[in-house]
């Protein structure tokens, strides 16, 4: 069992450098905030639309099929799961939906007015193909607002989670770093400390690492002792993991101690004494294609992507 191989999450990967990995950070957190807010207020094509791109700039990008296939698959299986719970669940509206029209013809029949009931019968057969209930089988029932929400749930399920890690996946943190710095430097007007935010987001990017390393290891540990999880019950199971919760907790907060010792030994007391040269942002002419497709896309959603 291999946590940093089997569930890269928020890893960075360092090889091979793909396309993605070319471009500035700033363009990406443009990119991301761009997935994650053109979902607001969108229809169910455009969010359906949105998972496709995801995938699709996984598959172009040639990220190595051994980093996204597993994390993509579990993905793909939940949102999958909560698209057939979410449709098959209740919809929410606790009513008894009936037709429009009565169900005796005649009682809308005028036989001194020939036009009227032309007019009645149109109505009547436009009013077939429409149907609020779209599977009805027992009692599993599908209507078209439960499917809406399941279609809503699922995309953006996938597109929180996907987007978020790929970004993570292609960027540095390092890059990262540097990028919200540069963005956030308006702030700093108002008094706002973005060096040490900055420095905070760094450190717990490099921090995520470590914390799956240390599950890893208690995980390994646990299993080489060959513990009799029958015989020892609910009750000895709850306090052997209660322990190994403790123990990870405890190596987590020496991890924390060692890396704030060797920051104080380097003379880095504060963030205006020992200034950090992250990385160098500079916009290439991949990264204004990028900005130019990024305008494409935001003109596609407010044409065609607006919820009806």
């Amino acid at each position: 069992m291999d946590l940093l191989r089997s569930l890269p999450l928020g890893l960075y990967l360092e090889q091979p450098q793909t396309w993605l990995h070319k471009l500035d950070a700033r363009v990406k957190i443009a990119w991301l905030m761009s997935f994650l807010t053109s979902y607001s207020f969108a229809n169910n094509q455009w969010r359906i639309l949105l998972v496709v791109l995801l995938i699709l700039f996984t598959l172009v990008a040639r990220i190595p099929r051994r980093v996204w296939q597993q994390q993509m698959g579990w993905l793909l299986t939940l949102t999958f799961l909560v698209l057939i719970i979410g449709a098959v669940s209740p919809d929410g509206l606790g009513i008894d939906y009936q037709p429009r029209l009565p169900a005796n013809e005649q009682v809308l029949s005028q036989p001194s007015n020939t036009n009227n009931s032309q007019v009645v019968q149109k109505e009547t057969d436009s009013n077939k193909g429409y149907s609020y209930i779209l599977f009805h089988k027992g009692p599993v029932k599908v209507t078209r607002r439960s499917l809406d929400l399941a279609v809503r749930l699922s995309t953006i399920l996938f597109t929180v989670i996907y987007s978020t890690n790929l970004y993570l996946l292609t960027t540095a943190p390092e890059e990262i770093t540097s990028a919200i710095e540069s963005l956030m430097q308006p702030l700093q007007r108002l008094k706002i400390p973005v060096t040490e935010i900055t420095l905070t987001l760094t450190l717990s990017l490099r921090f995520i690492p470590l914390v799956l390393e240390e599950v890893q290891n208690l995980v390994r540990s646990v299993m080489t002792r060959a513990i009799n999880w029958k015989k020892l019950g609910l009750k000895g199971a709850v306090k052997v993991w209660m322990i190994i919760a403790e123990r990870l907790l405890e190596n987590l907060l020496l991890r924390a101690e060692q890396m704030a010792s060797a920051m104080m030994v380097r003379g880095f007391t504060s963030p205006n004494e020992h200034q950090v040269k992250w990385h160098e942002l500079r916009l290439k002419s991949w990264d204004w294609l990028a900005i130019a497709t990024l305008t494409i896309f935001w003109g596609v959603r407010v044409v065609f992507g607006n919820q009806s």
